[in-house]
């Protein structure tokens, strides 16, 4: 998609601290991030909800589960505790309209605010 943010992020055409890939995702810190430690984790190829995604490619929520298992471990906080979010269309919170997973934690999750 030749506009979206996350595709150009995940082809490198946008430059992102990487902190986890493999062949079907990738994840990197939310330029507005709500906790200490707030990733982003994107399949690579574009989705545009999770609707599509589950119709076309239920196989890739399970690379998206453990790469933020993986990513949890790397940051530190898989032992703590963190929260995992899909939003799905506007009224479901998604703002950019690739398929996304927020990973959020570094604190008690009452601290958190829902993105």
């Amino acid at each position: 998609m030749p506009d979206c943010i996350f595709c150009k992020i995940a082809s490198g055409e946008i430059p992102a601290e990487i902190i986890y890939e493999d062949d079907s995702v990738v994840a990197f810190p939310d330029i507005n991030p709500v906790a200490p430690v707030h990733v982003i984790i994107i399949p690579k190829n574009h989705f545009v909800t999770t609707l599509d995604m589950s119709e076309e490619a239920p196989g890739l929520f399970g690379s998206m589960l453990r790469a933020s298992s993986e990513v949890a471990r790397l940051k530190g906080i898989a032992e703590s505790g963190f929260r995992l979010i899909l939003n799905t269309n506007a009224d479901g919170g998604q703002d950019v309209f690739h398929v996304h997973m927020h990973l959020m934690g570094g604190e008690p999750i009452g601290k958190l605010r829902a993105k």
